[in-house]
């Protein structure tokens, strides 16, 4: 699926996303990533959403964003509640969906100009 939004300089855009690679900007990636306006982690150790751990999450949180995007890869899985606390406990929202949706709606949130990022399994 491609995308064709155009931002702010400097800030990460998801141009296109498939089961298999994601691009940024003018670059393919095909390891899932964390991505946020101007924060990129090319080569994040995840394969599947019960995989991340709390030191997962302290990393993501952090940053401080408003809000954390997590793509569970083609399907949308649930994670219990305690394994995200650590960002819960700081008031940032944390949403899931499968990685096509949070691709969308990353560069929606990045358009209205929020600071967010997006873990993005693939």
């Amino acid at each position: 699926m491609k995308f064709s939004e155009d931002y702010v300089m400097g800030t990460n855009v998801i141009r296109s996303f498939t089961d298999s690679t994601i691009e940024i900007n003018i670059k393919s990636y095909s390891k899932s990533l964390v991505v946020g306006n101007t924060l990129l982690i090319e080569d994040w150790d995840i394969k599947h959403i019960d995989q991340i751990t709390l030191k997962h999450w302290d990393e993501l949180v952090e940053h401080k964003p408003e809000v954390i995007l997590i793509g569970t890869g083609p399907a949308l899985i649930f994670p219990h509640p305690s394994s995200y606390a650590p960002a819960i406990e700081q008031g940032i929202g944390v949403e899931f969906m499968d990685s096509a949706a949070a691709c969308r709606t990353y560069n929606v949130l990045v358009s209205e100009d929020r600071f967010v990022i997006a873990a993005i399994i693939l």
